[in-house]
Formats: structure tokens, sequence, C-alpha cells
């Protein structure tokens, strides 16, 4: 049966395409990709006979039309996605036009920006008693956000927070959040992360805006804040020689 993957490009670095990833890269003869998205290293695993198609350029009808050709002369399409697709990849309406045509699909699932980001970092983005909650979100643009999930609403919850395609208003999202969070929290921003042009930046809700505004520039910049960021975190009770759990029983003495 001909089919359209939506595939997870990854942060960037090729090696951290799935195997499935690369499979089909290297195998179609179609692909649709996210050219302004996408890195030029995923781009190279692509067989080079593929007929390529940047969708930066395209409209929904001009995608689907695509698939509609590809399933007439029998050829599977790989519709390229940078990070995971299923996070801001406008792969709904993707789906739902591929449903209309009677054109059948699969996801594969990539490696996010976020987790390349704390990769990046060295740091974990939950701790113990801290924050075991992490938030995905973005700051409202041409694209808004409903009321409830604005900044300053997430801001109570404490997580940590993982704020894409936001990395040009860093210094809004430093007043917002030094409130609730504080200003001495750590925070970072990352461009790029996994590609050979990567560049991060840290410090705190009181002088992130001014670090990252001099070194780093990038609409697709990622922001990461909370304090699980931070290294002097008490060690989490896993590893103490006295907790007792199902794999191991404590030393009380």
């Amino acid at each position: 049966m001909i089919k359209v993957y939506f595939v997870g490009a990854g942060p960037g670095d090729p090696e951290l395409l799935t195997l499935k990833a690369a499979r089909l890269l290297s195998g179609c003869r179609i692909c649709i990709y996210a050219g302004s998205l996408v890195s030029p290293a995923v781009l190279k695993t692509v067989n080079p006979a593929a007929q390529l198609y940047d969708s930066a350029g395209m409209t929904l009808d001009e995608i689907v039309a695509v698939c509609r050709k590809a399933r007439e002369d029998e050829t599977d399409v790989v519709r390229l996605h940078s990070g995971d697709p299923s996070l801001y990849g406008a792969i709904r309406e993707q789906m739902s036009g591929l449903d209309r045509e009677g054109i059948s699909y699969e996801v594969v699932p990539g490696v996010s920006a976020f987790q390349a980001a704390a990769a990046a970092l060295n740091v974990e983005l939950t701790a113990p008693e801290v924050a075991q909650t992490v938030i995905l979100t973005r700051t409202s643009g041409r694209t808004p956000l409903p009321m409830e999930q604005e900044l300053d609403r997430l801001a109570a919850t404490q997580a940590t927070l993982c704020i894409f395609l936001s990395g040009h208003k860093i210094a809004d999202v430093a007043r917002t959040l030094e409130g609730p969070y504080g200003t001495d929290c750590p925070v970072a921003v990352v461009y790029h992360a996994s590609w050979p042009d990567q560049q991060t930046v840290t410090g705190t809700l009181a002088d992130i805006a001014a670090r990252a505004e001099a070194e780093i520039s990038g609409r697709t910049s990622l922001i990461l804040v909370g304090r699980a960021l931070g290294r002097d975190i008490a060690p989490s009770r896993l590893y103490d020689k006295a907790f007792t759990h199902g794999f191991r029983r404590g030393d009380t003495e």
C-alpha cells in the first residue's frame, strides 16, 4: 500500500535520526521537506535520486497534490519535518487533506529540539521536589495562544518551561517570568541544538536577555527556564543507600 511517511528529522545532527527515519530517507523516491528548518546535514541522507520539494514555499493544496500524484505513480512519499512531527509540525491539516484523498500515512517520531537542547546544556529537566513537570510551549505571535496558556499563567506551575520559536522575545519572556520564578532562576537559550553552529547562552532571568541578545540571533532559538536547570539540587533518593525499592533493599545501619 502506498503511504506518506511523516518523518521526524530530529534536531539537526543526522546521527540523531532514528534507524527507521534513516532507512526511509535513504530509500525514498519523493521527499517533501521543511527547507527553512531541516538541517542540510540531514538532507544529505536523502536518496540522491529522490525528487525534492521544499515545503517552505508550498501551500497545503500543493503538498497534497504531490502526494496524490505519487499515489498515481505508486510511489511512497517522505514528508520530512524538523524535530518531532507531533510538536508544531502542522501535520494535522496535512493528514486531513490526505484523509480526503484516501491516502494512507504513518508517523515516524524524531528527537525534539528541547531534548537536544537539554543534552547540549548537560542538564536534567526534572528534579526531585523541585520540578516534576515539563511544559512545552511558545509565546504569542501571528499564532495566538489561548489566554489560559499565556506564560504568566503557566508560571504558576513552577514547572520547567521549554519555550519554542521565541528566541527573539527573550527580553519579554524574562520580564514575564522573573516575578513568579525569581530573578535568580536559571535560564538557557539554545540556537540550532546539535547543528555544527550550535550556540548556547546561560544565565538567570535577571541577565539572560542582555547575554542572549549579544551572543545569539535566531527566532528558532529555544528558551529553557526553571530551577531544575541548576546544579545545587539535593540528590534523589533513588541511589541513597538507605532507600529501599523493588530491586534493592536499603541499608539502614
